[in-house]
């Protein structure tokens, strides 16, 4: 499996959720990059967030957004360390 560009743009947007605060949701406004608006449009027509235009995680996202978080986290910690 290649990760191409809509999947890590995906990530990267999972990746600005706080995950210490549920009620913490995020907005993409309209004159974010195209790539950005079309990834947030993607998650939430995959389930993950609750609005097209951001809002907040859903229970699978929460999830995602988890397992994107720690795996950036390791893969940062690893680029540190070289």
């Amino acid at each position: 499996m290649t990760l191409h560009a809509e999947l890590l743009a995906e990530v990267q947007m999972l990746a600005h959720f706080n995950l210490g605060n549920s009620q913490e949701g995020l907005k993409v406004h309209h004159d974010a990059s195209p790539e950005l608006v079309a990834a947030t449009r993607r998650l939430h027509a995959k389930g993950l967030i609750s609005q097209a235009d951001g809002g907040y995680l859903t229970h699978l996202g929460l999830e995602a957004a988890e397992h994107a978080q720690s795996l950036l986290s390791i893969l940062e910690q690893k680029e540190e360390a070289a």
